[in-house]
């Protein structure tokens, strides 16, 4: 395997999603796994649903216990395996990389324009 390492200006999130796809593709190959779309993004939602609980368990969610110091270290996997389960969400849907980057970047304006009152839908004053 060559290296997985991003260089400076290389499109990053694309390098994820690169990088994803081949590990999707071996682990179809070696599990023979053949699930059709709407399963591959139900298993990989449910997935992300759990990693994602496994991010609140890490950053010491139960106020009924006694406080602990988060683990930076245990928060930053449980972070990353959240990103490997929804890059693979996004490829089980067929979203490139370029297509969640432009989406992000539409999303984002339009959120600040709501903020800013500038949109028509309701619950958005200035």
């Amino acid at each position: 395997m060559t290296s997985t390492m991003a260089t400076a200006g290389e499109d990053r999130l694309g390098t994820i999603f690169h990088w994803q796809a081949r590990f999707q593709e071996d682990l179809v190959r070696r599990r023979h796994l053949d699930f059709d779309q709407s399963t591959w993004i139900q298993k990989q939602a449910l997935a992300l649903m759990v990693e994602l609980g496994e991010v609140l368990e890490a950053a010491q969610f139960k106020w009924w216990k006694d406080p602990a110091p988060v683990d930076r270290s245990a928060l930053v996997e449980e972070l990353v395996d959240v990103l490997h389960f929804f890059v693979a969400l996004c490829l089980a849907c067929g979203v490139s990389a370029d297509e969640l980057y432009e989406g992000y970047l539409a999303k984002n304006r339009e959120n600040f324009r709501r903020q800013e009152g500038l949109t028509d839908r309701p619950g958005y004053r200035s």
